[in-house]
């Protein structure tokens, strides 16, 4: 069956345009979470750094059990409407309902009951079943921005001038969506974060009701494996991520004291600590202060002791990654971040962001196309080919 629903799986994302959703970035060739991030952190950078008084207040939505709240009629109309073939449709339809479940405990085993709802967990189609199902949420005013990662979903709500009517409507917009599609919110776990650089103004946000219960505004949350702080530095992170990272030392020693040799202490290495350090780092290391670079950079002269070799240090790792991340976007039309590289006339080089901040400048796409002006290939010839 599972070989059946890979087959299946393949010709439901065949048949979708690439253009369906882009902002949605799990379950896609060429998407990972470290795009997510790039694109959440770009859109609240570039706005804030456009004028003075510019702010952005981010919304992390929690769901209840997303993927146990699909309706398979509602499915079957969405997937009907993105233009896929009726009996392909029809079989989802079929696979989704019907289905019964049973309870074991020890040798025995409850009664059976019928599911109607949701998509089996474990299945292999259930995640881009859930993608397409989503694919209709999507921002309403033009200085919202819903991004998505699975169902980890995140609203940013662009405010200048104090306006906030668009955000607090877009907020009411996707309750209502949910509770059209039947997802539940989350209410307790959803959290706002604001990122608000202005000074000497009185800041007093409007707080956000949903359902009836206030969402908790917070400095700091943690999205998609990256601690986001309001003020927008990575000192927290960082050291989660450092601390992390020691503990995994004691196994390298470890492996030391049994002689194991330095190949095999690097590939531990590679795997278990560098893996740590570097997890999403085009998306926080360009921002990353001198002091917690250098703790960073600690860890790994440690782990270089352990190894007895020269171990790459993390800028240089950085550089590549931005360069390597970049080539591919190039490559890939339907990337949301694709028509950020524009190619000047000569053709050989990109046009540099124009940017007020350094934080702006810092981030991933500025860095990336830094990484790609000053790199010692040929552009065209390394990307296109």
């Amino acid at each position: 069956m599972k070989v059946f629903e890979r087959l299946l799986k393949n010709i439901i994302s065949s048949s979708i345009p690439d253009t369906t959703d882009l902002l949605q970035f799990a379950y896609r060739s060429n998407r990972s979470t470290e795009d997510a991030i790039a694109d959440v952190l770009h859109t609240t950078l570039s706005h804030v750094d456009k004028k003075q008084g510019n702010y952005v207040r981010m919304l992390f939505v929690d769901y209840s059990s997303a993927f146990n709240t699909i309706v398979p009629c509602r499915l079957f109309t969405k997937l009907r409407d993105l233009g896929l073939n009726s009996r392909l449709c029809a079989w989802v339809l079929d696979f989704l309902t019907g289905r019964t479940q049973v309870v074991r405990v020890g040798r025995g085993f409850s009664n059976s009951i019928t599911i109607n709802t949701g998509a089996p967990q474990g299945c292999v189609l259930s995640p881009l079943l859930y993608s397409l199902y989503t694919s209709d949420c999507v921002a309403t005013h033009g200085s919202n921005t819903i991004v998505k990662f699975a169902d980890d979903t995140v609203v940013l709500g662009a405010i200048s001038n104090n306006d906030e009517v668009a955000y607090m409507d877009e907020v009411k917009n996707l309750a209502s969506w949910c509770q059209d599609n039947h997802l539940q919110l989350n209410v307790s776990k959803t959290k706002e974060l604001v990122v608000d650089f202005r000074r000497g103004q009185h800041r007093d946000y409007k707080p956000i009701i949903i359902n009836g219960a206030p969402v908790e505004r917070v400095q700091s949350f943690k999205y998609l494996g990256v601690h986001i702080s309001s003020d927008l530095t990575w000192a927290a992170h960082i050291q989660v991520q450092t601390k992390k990272a020691r503990q995994r030392l004691y196994h390298l020693r470890q492996l030391r004291k049994f002689r194991v040799s330095p190949k095999i202490l690097r590939i531990f290495y590679t795997g278990a600590v560098e893996s740590i350090l570097t997890q999403n780092m085009t998306s926080w290391f360009g921002n990353s202060c001198v002091k917690d670079q250098k703790a960073l950079q600690r860890v790994i002269r440690t782990a270089e002791r352990c190894c007895r070799i020269a171990l790459p240090p993390l800028q240089d790792t950085y550089t590549r990654r931005c360069w390597t991340r970049a080539a591919q976007i190039l490559k890939d039309p339907s990337h949301p971040g694709n028509k950020l590289f524009q190619l000047l006339q000569s053709g050989r080089r990109f046009r540099i962001f124009r940017a007020r901040t350094e934080r702006l400048k810092r981030s991933f796409y500025p860095q990336a196309i830094h990484a790609l002006n000053t790199h010692t290939r040929p552009l065209t010839s390394s990307i296109t080919d």
